[in-house]
Order: C-alpha cells, then structure tokens, then sequence
C-alpha cells in the first residue's frame, strides 16, 4: 500500500527483492506505475492517498474514507500472507490495525517521525505493526525499546546516490560554462512552501549574486504548475544568472529549460559510468552544484548524499502552526533540529533558518558561507561521505527477507 510517488519507489525495489526470492509472490493493493511494473496489481491509483496539507486532506477526506473501507473489505477477503503499508501512516496504521486483529500478519515500511511528533503514536504503532521497518540507524532502538519488532533496512537513496559525485559531469548535462560558482535553490515542491520561501529566496539570490555576477542559479521544479508558479514570483523579484529546470536541456522532456545554453550533446559521461537517465531533475542541479539554498524535507537528505554544503529554512503560516500544535499536542519537535541531515548527525552540522530567522539576509549571509568557504566545503564532504556509507544497506534485500520472514511466521 502506497500513496505517493517515493512510497511506489521503495515498493517497487521491494517487490522486486521479494520476487528474486520467491517468483511466485503475487502483490495487490494500492501503488503507482513503478510498482505496476514488477507485476503489482493495483486496486486504486496511488493518487488516491495522495494528499498535501490539511485543507487538501479536509476536501478529500470523502474519497479517502471510501477508498479505505475498500481497500479493507478487499484485503480481509483476499487474506494475504502479508499486508505491507508503504509510509502514509494517518491511512495505513489504522488499516494495519485492522488487519492485524482480523489474523493477518502487518508490515509498516518507514516507521512515523515519532522522535519529532506526536510519539504517542507509539501505542498505535504497537497495535498495529507486526514488524516495522526503519530507514535511519538511531530508530532500532526506538522501536525496539517499545517492545515493537524492527529491522534497519539503510535509505534507499543512499543506493541510488554516488558516493563520489561528478560535479563537472553534471554541469556538462545542464550546459552550464565551467569556472562559476553555481547555487542550487530548491524552495520546495508544494504551492504553499513556494509560496513562503520562494520570494525570501529570491531576495536572497539577489544579494549573492551583487556579490558575485559571475554566479549560476539553477532552480528544479517537480511540474509544470509549480514551475509556473515559480515563474510568477521570479518575475517580481527577478535574478541575473537564474534558470528554471523541469527536465534535462535538449532531452524534450519538457518546455525550454530556463534562461541560459543548452546541454552540448556531446556532454561527457560519468567518470564512474553510473546512468543517469531516469534522475530526478532536482539531483542533476545539486550534483552541478557548489552549494543548495533548500527548504526542509527529503531534499534536505538527498543535498547531503551529493555532500554538498547546505542551508535549511522552512517556512509555515500562523495559522498553519496552529493546526499543527493542534493535532500533535506540541508547540514545536522534539527534537532541536528539523533538517534530516543534522537529526542523523545529532547536531548543527548545517544552518537551520526557520520562521522569522529566515529572512533574505541571514539567507543570503549563509548561503554565501557555503558557497565560498573551501575548508567548510571539505569538511562536510568527509561528514556526508560517512553518513551516506552508515545508510548505504542492500535496502530491497533486507526488507524482502524481513517481510517474508513476517509472512512465514518466522520473524522475532
């Protein structure tokens, strides 16, 4: 069960982990077309949980309720060895719930951010979760202590991702001119985080590049609508230098790609011949660059898997922070970090600039650190390298054996 496109993406590897153990395993449920290509048989289109905020999950809510109830009625009549729930944990726990005390064994991939918010959902989780499988080292320990069975599977990015990135590769494939600094800004991938942080990023941008005229701003954006978006509000505090990507230059993925040379069809290949061909276009602008300006999320994880130095800022309404203290009983995380990759590294690794800290100034101030500090450079490349080695796990293979273990009734 998986409601968005990085849940197919795990269930998808995961699949084909299981089947390389049992061909004969036969998956059904809700997915996406990565899972439909290892022969999932999907019950509903993943688009069906995919919700984004509060009010998005208000005006669905209708649809969400049917959608459970017969995902549950055809899970209960089917009787699976084994129900899997990929993340989305507000629809998948209450159905493992159900699940589980109707007899069949329950698997949750991707345990809930608990060690920030609302860990009473712990007791839930309990119910629930026959066995639970983590993506972070420090969760085992978690899970574990509260009596739920668990298994470190590593992040599955940090098997996608090179350990040595190719920087001027990634320049040639974008077609940016060598001997510039470049800047990846990365304002986030939903209408309301483009909207708080893409004018605060620009104002920014625009101080950087007062500093250096010489510098080369890439911006990738998930779509269309949120390129256009983008698009609007750059044109209200335009930047020199500043090019909007949806897809590769020259590859007729998309609409022209921003301001500035395309891609020279002889660019050169990876030194590492790793192919490249079915990234994301938010991973060929931070492997380009020096440094990433980068709103707090996934994005976060995957700028410190190219061990590029970065800084973080997030965003939310007033009216936003209420209905989150509402629904998780607390003003703010448990922990003193947001970013991904300083609550793996347990400290201040890299800026944090949030709410009212996060003005174009202090973005600005930051950002230009990272950008130009060399020695700063080296050190959270060695930081990040060991980070990625400490996630990099056969992450399909792991999770395969573990649920299978699950559906056999031989796990602990």
């Amino acid at each position: 069960m998986a409601g968005e496109p990085s849940g197919d993406l795990l269930a998808a590897r995961m699949l084909r982990g299981l089947r390389a153990r049992d061909p004969q395993v036969r998956a059904r449920g809700i997915g996406g077309p990565a899972m439909a290509r290892e022969g999932f048989e999907a019950w509903h289109p993943m688009d069906a949980l995919s919700v984004f905020g509060y009010v998005d999950a208000l005006r669905r809510a209708p649809r969400l309720i049917r959608t459970w109830r017969d995902t549950r009625r055809r899970t209960l009549d089917w009787r699976p060895d084994v129900f899997v729930g990929v993340d989305a944990p507000d629809f998948n726990l209450r159905l493992e719930e159900k699940l589980r005390a109707a007899g069949i064994p329950t698997v949750h991939f991707v345990g809930p951010s608990i060690w920030a918010w609302r860990f009473e959902r712990i007791h839930q989780i309990r119910r629930a979760v026959s066995h639970m499988l983590v993506l972070f080292p420090f969760e085992v320990e978690l899970y574990r202590g509260q009596g739920v069975p668990v298994t470190y599977v590593g992040h599955p990015l940090a098997e996608l991702i090179p350990v040595r990135p190719d920087r001027a590769a990634a320049r040639a494939r974008l077609g940016l001119e060598p001997g510039r600094r470049v800047l990846a800004l990365m304002p986030g991938s939903r209408e309301s985080e483009i909207r708080l942080l893409a004018p605060r990023f620009l104002q920014a941008a625009q101080m950087l590049v007062r500093q250096d005229p010489g510098l080369r701003i890439v911006v990738p954006m998930v779509n269309q609508h949120r390129r256009a978006q983008f698009e609007a509000i750059l044109a209200q505090h335009p930047v020199p230098g500043c090019r909007v990507l949806s897809a590769l230059p020259g590859t007729g993925q998309g609409p022209a790609q921003g301001r500035g040379p395309a891609a020279a069809p002889d660019a050169p290949a990876r030194a590492d011949g790793q192919d490249t061909a079915d990234w994301p276009i938010a991973w060929h602008a931070m492997e380009a660059a020096d440094a990433v300006l980068v709103a707090s999320g996934t994005a976060t994880l995957e700028a410190a898997l190219f061990k590029r130095p970065l800084v973080i800022s997030y965003v939310i309404t007033p009216w936003m922070r209420r209905i989150m203290t509402w629904k998780s009983g607390q003003d703010a995380p448990s922990l003193p970090w947001i970013g991904l990759p300083n609550i793996l590294e347990r400290e201040f690794v890299v800026p944090e600039l949030l709410q009212e800290a996060a003005t174009p100034q202090a973005l600005a101030e930051h950002t230009w650190a990272a950008l130009t500090d060399a020695a700063l450079a080296e050190r959270i490349s060695r930081r990040f390298t060991a980070l990625h080695e400490t996630l990099s796990r056969d992450t399909p293979g792991l999770a395969a054996q573990a649920i299978l273990d699950v559906s056999h009734g031989h796990a602990a």
